[in-house]
């Protein structure tokens, strides 16, 4: 180190100021973009029938294309090192705020809605006769 801690943050993000953490942080970037990407066209197909979780993982997916495309950005333009750093502190902070903050509520209010389908479903068909039509229901057959 030959500059204080503070004066790192303005230089430029490049390979010579940061030897060791420009090609890794770089890297890291485009292969959490590529895995964000997959996971969410995985994890849709797997819950396409719960409204609540896909938009929790378009949430996701946006902000880390937002945080991980500007880091790539950042690695071609060459940005100082506190744009870098701010970027990477906000994309993450804001994809864990999705994450345990913002969506949890409606996933308990969505679990409760599933669990009184379930009960009113269990308590209609709880009686067997609920299941057989009344003979004033079916249709009589023409000759």
């Amino acid at each position: 180190m030959r500059l204080l801690p503070w004066e790192y943050l303005f230089q430029p993000f490049n390979a010579t100021a940061f030897p060791d953490l420009y090609l890794p942080l770089s890297v890291a970037s485009l292969v959490a973009l590529v895995a964000t990407v997959i996971f969410y066209n995985v994890r849709t197909r797997q819950l396409h029938r719960h409204s609540v979780y896909l938009q929790m993982y378009e949430w996701l997916l946006w902000s880390a294309v937002i945080a991980f495309g500007l880091m790539l950005v950042y690695y071609v333009f060459q940005f100082d090192m506190f744009l870098v750093l701010g970027t990477l502190v906000a994309g993450l902070g804001t994809m864990l705020w999705i994450r345990f903050i913002r969506f949890p509520p409606y996933f308990r209010a969505y679990e409760r809605q599933l669990a009184k389908q379930r009960y009113f479903s269990r308590q209609r068909f709880d009686r067997p006769e609920a299941t057989i039509r009344s003979r004033s229901a079916r249709r009589r057959r023409r000759r």
